[in-house]
């Protein structure tokens, strides 16, 4: 986690949790619903889920509730503090990063920020939540809450697809034209942001098996900052920030990635040059 306390940024009200989860094959689930018991190992397991995917649908990527996550990693950002942190296995299970994740919304009701959060993120958590009996009132609330701002949540929710609750970045630039969305790393590389570095979704798995569960954990974070610092783009370009406001904000993320002697923050920045 990196993160600054007492940095004032801007005049933020509404904390913003920008999010991105990574996930793998739900091998318990998959065993489950194949009636495989004990049959297969693993890998072997996700392979026969990869082949009846492959030949249902032509491609490989498993179904939202087959999805198990591992990590979310988020930038939360207020008027007191900008941090990047994460939760995820194995210091938590699936059930404790989702809960955990909702448990942040029921404290700061944040504006959430994605890509595609709304195509993927989110209905992996929804899906995924529901076996693990997370509790999520917050998120949940259409207007008919116990809060005391539940009414307002009737025409502004976090489920809505039109509503800013939750801002998927993806789906409104491409004015919810799905032939219109890019992806991230080439919009951000466009942008000169970083992109993505060493690692990209379809090697997670992979990167999984072999341990390497701390390269997840990074490679989400830099996904969540290169969605933040493009959120931060388009607030200048809806006017929401001024130039020297802007140059503010990346001045304050740069500060803190500085200080954190990490290795995938210090790459992140020589890959990201001042200007």
């Amino acid at each position: 986690m990196v993160g600054a306390g007492d940095r004032r940024l801007g005049a933020q009200v509404t904390p913003v949790l920008v999010f991105d989860i990574e996930t793998i094959p739900d091998v318990g689930g998959i065993r489950l619903l194949n009636d495989l018991g004990g049959e297969l190992d693993g890998f072997e397991a996700a392979e026969l889920a990869f082949q009846q995917r492959r030949a249902a649908t032509g491609s490989d990527f498993l179904p939202h509730h087959l999805q198990r996550i591992v990590t979310i990693s988020c930038v939360l950002r207020d008027a007191t503090q900008f941090r990047v942190f994460s939760l995820s296995e194995p210091d938590c299970s699936e059930a404790q990063i989702i809960q955990r994740f909702f448990d942040g919304i029921e404290r700061y009701t944040p504006q959430l920020v994605s890509w595609n959060g709304g195509g993927f993120d989110l209905p992996v958590l929804h899906y995924r939540g529901l076996v693990h009996r997370v509790v999520a009132p917050r998120y949940w609330d259409q207007g008919e809450g116990d809060y005391g701002d539940s009414r307002e949540f009737k025409w502004n929710n976090y489920l809505g697809r039109y509503h800013s609750r939750h801002l998927d970045l993806m789906d409104l630039l491409a004015l919810y034209q799905p032939r219109a969305a890019v992806r991230l790393d080439e919009i951000a590389r466009l942008m000169g942001l970083p992109g993505k570095l060493g690692m990209d979704g379809s090697l997670v798995w992979q990167a999984w098996q072999e341990g390497r569960i701390r390269e997840i954990r990074d490679y989400c974070e830099t996904d969540a900052l290169n969605t933040y610092l493009v959120y931060l783009q388009f607030q200048r370009m809806r006017g929401a920030l001024d130039e020297h406001g802007l140059a503010r904000e990346h001045a304050a993320v740069r500060e803190v990635l500085e200080h954190s002697g990490a290795p995938h923050w210090q790459e992140f920045l020589a890959s990201w040059p001042p200007g």
